[in-house]
């Protein structure tokens, strides 16, 4: 038994949902979002809540059931408070800024890379070192931040390079004489 998926989701005033087969689509004060619900449950909307259950009583059916409440979960929650991650800067020299479209990061290489920000994404900079990012898609808001990390992930010396906050960064020890 999934002890997440027997948790039902609570839609919030103001978050409507709506069944149309497969589809379910839902939608609240940041906009709207819909999801393809796997064969394998069957999700139902009763007034403000959204249940999840396993069509049969099969591995599969029971290991999908989980995981698409917490989908169900991320798509109301994405529509009324969002998410949003936060990248920091370490490096002298490292800096991130936001021109129009884009997020110029300049990490140390002989040039300096100018990242696209896809649609549904909010990129800010408070500061030269610090990025958040935002949008009402969970998936997508922490791939944009891993695409942004790769480009300079932290290294273990001197822990220089792009980390998530409150990341922890395993510290070696130099070469001794």
């Amino acid at each position: 038994m999934s002890r997440i998926g027997k948790k039902p989701v609570a839609l919030p005033s103001g978050v409507s949902a709506t069944l149309d087969g497969a589809q379910l689509a839902v939608k609240g004060p940041k906009g709207q979002m819909s999801l393809t619900v796997a064969d394998e449950v069957v999700c139902t909307v009763d007034g403000n809540v959204i249940s999840i259950q396993p069509r049969s009583d099969t591995k599969r059916s029971r290991s999908f059931w989980g995981m698409q409440r917490t989908l169900v979960n991320n798509l109301v929650t994405g529509v009324t408070q969002g998410f949003t991650e936060v990248l920091e800067i370490t490096g002298v020299g490292y800096r991130a800024s936001v021109q129009g479209s884009n997020l110029k990061l300049q990490l140390g290489y002989s040039h300096d890379v100018d990242f696209p920000i896809p649609d549904g994404i909010t990129i800010k900079c408070p500061d030269q070192t610090t990025v958040e990012i935002s949008g009402n898609d969970k998936q997508q808001v922490g791939q944009v931040a891993a695409e942004i990390r790769r480009w300079r992930k932290p290294e273990p010396y001197k822990g220089k390079g792009i980390k998530y906050r409150g990341e922890f960064i395993f510290r070696k020890e130099g070469k001794k004489k």
